[in-house]
């Protein structure tokens, strides 16, 4: 058998300013996609506001990249308050949630993101400001230390992890609220590109964007960062225009599939394929000879090639399922590309 020569891949820039060109809805109508998830998210919210209530605590979660974020954004929006934003691993002492917790304004959404990754000795704390609006600290130390109780304006928390799995059951089951993100499908992906391609300013045709869409493995933030790069191509060699010609052709300049596949997808088929007939082989063993973390592999790549049914697990390891292995045999050795 010939050697397996997949397509030179290059990975995706990250521009340190590029954050602030996204565009970012401001309310429920300009989110598109999640219509189950928005429709009760927009119920909640208004409820909650004709009630003069904080919104229930909600916990969301689902891969990375589909809007988590974004949403809380829009509940602070469409109420009226404010928002205050965190991470789970920077919430290392328990003062520092304290200070967070007591500067909060009425009905305020405080969101923390990765919220799975919260150290234990905090998320203890939290338990109280949830259920009661207070939180009881230690003044001092030894004998002559004391607890005081501190009130807490209501509020509502915002919750969003990529594994659900890893909350506690006790942090799980004070949320009121608990919903799911979905990957986006092609047709509400290629009206995200359009929508951002308006806010930059690029003409690119509904081709174009849906070539983008199935391109960027059914999330929006992938979309954009596609979106940005086909803009730079544009700008320099088309007048700022982007039909499908060029499209196509930056997706070849950035090393992407047509069908979203990256450098370490290819590496990964190409290792199973040319290595080990198909497989199965262990997940150790891939990892060492394309040369990266096994964690990487199973939580970033592997989602997504068993989405497209590329890949399987096993109880012997991963294997290619024996209906696909001739087409991506075909892929890697022959001339068809997917």
């Amino acid at each position: 058998m010939s050697e397996c020569k997949p397509i030179e891949l290059l990975s995706l820039p990250e521009s340190a300013d590029e954050t602030s060109y996204d565009f970012h809805p401001k309310n429920f109508t300009d989110y598109i996609g999640q219509a189950e998830l928005k429709a009760k998210l927009q119920l909640y919210a208004q409820a909650a506001t004709l009630r003069k209530e904080s919104l229930d605590h909600t916990l969301l979660f689902g891969p990375p990249g589909l809007g988590k974020t974004t949403l809380a954004h829009i509940i602070a929006q469409v109420m009226g308050v404010g928002i205050k934003i965190c991470s789970g691993p920077m919430l290392e002492r328990t003062g520092d949630l304290v200070a967070l917790l007591t500067s909060l304004e009425a009905y305020d959404i405080f969101f923390i993101d990765e919220i799975h990754r919260m150290p234990t000795n905090v998320e203890e704390v939290l338990y109280s400001a949830l259920e009661h609006f207070r939180v009881d600290i230690i003044i001092g130390q030894g004998a002559g230390a004391k607890s005081v109780n501190l009130p807490l304006h209501p509020f509502t928390l915002v919750g969003a992890t990529t594994k659900s799995g890893m909350l506690s059951a006790p942090l799980r089951s004070r949320f009121g609220i608990q919903e799911r993100l979905d990957f986006y499908g092609h047709e509400d992906l290629q009206k995200i590109i359009l929508q951002s391609a308006r806010h930059l300013q690029l003409t690119i045709s509904e081709p174009a964007a849906l070539i983008i869409a199935h391109a960027a493995r059914g999330t929006p933030r992938i979309a954009k960062k596609i979106l940005r790069r086909v803009r730079d191509i544009a700008q320099v060699s088309n007048n700022n225009i982007a039909d499908e010609q060029l499209t196509l052709k930056a997706l070849q300049f950035l090393g992407i599939s047509t069908s979203g596949l990256s450098a370490v997808d290819n590496a990964i088929l190409c290792t199973i394929i040319d290595k080990f007939q198909g497989g199965p082989v262990g997940i150790e063993t891939i990892a060492s000879i394309i040369g990266e973390d096994r964690n990487t592999l199973e939580e970033v790549y592997e989602p997504f090639l068993m989405r497209k049914g590329f890949l399987e697990r096993t109880a012997r390891g991963r294997q290619i399922p024996h209906k696909m292995l001739p087409l991506l045999r075909n892929m890697y050795y022959g001339q068809s590309t997917i």
